[in-house]
C-alpha cells in the first residue's frame, strides 16, 4: 500500500521532468534551425529549382527533424516561416526583386507554432506556444545580382 502510495507522485514528478526537458529541446532545436536559416540566406545560395525563400524554408524544415511540420496548425511548417529584408538606413522593409541584394538585413522568424504536453498531470492542457527569429545583414551580392525570391 505504501509503495503504491510513493510511486505515483514519484512516477508523476519524472514524467514532469521528461516533460519540461523535451520542451527545452524542442525550443533549442528551433532556434537552431532558425539561425542556419539565416545562414544559409546571407550567403545568396539557392537550391536547384527553387527560389532563394523556398531553399531558405527547406534548409530551415530540414534542421528542425522534422518538429516544424508537426508543430504546424496544418502540418505544413514552411507557412509558419516569414522572411523579411530590411533596408539597413531606414530600417524599413524592403519587398520585390532586388530585396535580398548585399547590405539589407534578413529577419527569418519561425511563429505560430504549438508543443502539446506529453504528460499534462499537473497543469493546463492548453499547448505551449513556440516561436524564435534570428537576423543578420547579407553578404555582399553574387555577380550577376541576386538570386530570385
Amino acid at each position: 500500500m505504501e509503495a503504491t502510495l510513493a510511486t505515483l507522485p514519484l512516477m508523476a514528478f519524472l514524467f514532469g521532468i521528461f516533460d519540461v526537458a523535451f520542451a527545452i529541446f524542442v525550443k533549442n532545436t528551433l532556434m537552431f534551425a532558425v539561425r542556419e536559416g539565416v545562414r544559409y540566406a546571407i550567403t545568396s545560395q539557392t537550391m536547384a529549382g527553387m527560389g532563394q525563400d523556398m531553399s531558405i524554408k527547406t534548409t530551415i524544415i530540414n534542421d528542425t527533424m522534422g518538429l516544424l511540420n508537426t508543430m504546424s496548425p496544418n502540418q505544413n511548417g514552411a507557412n509558419q516561416i516569414t522572411i523579411t529584408y530590411y533596408n539597413p538606413v531606414t530600417l524599413q522593409p524592403v519587398t520585390g526583386v532586388n530585396s535580398n541584394i548585399g547590405g539589407n538585413i534578413v529577419v527569418i522568424t519561425a511563429s505560430g507554432l504549438s508543443w502539446a504536453w506529453m504528460f499534462p498531470l499537473w497543469r493546463s492542457n492548453a499547448a505551449l506556444q513556440m516561436s524564435a527569429a534570428s537576423a543578420d545583414v547579407m553578404e555582399a551580392t553574387p555577380i550577376g545580382g541576386p538570386p530570385a525570391r
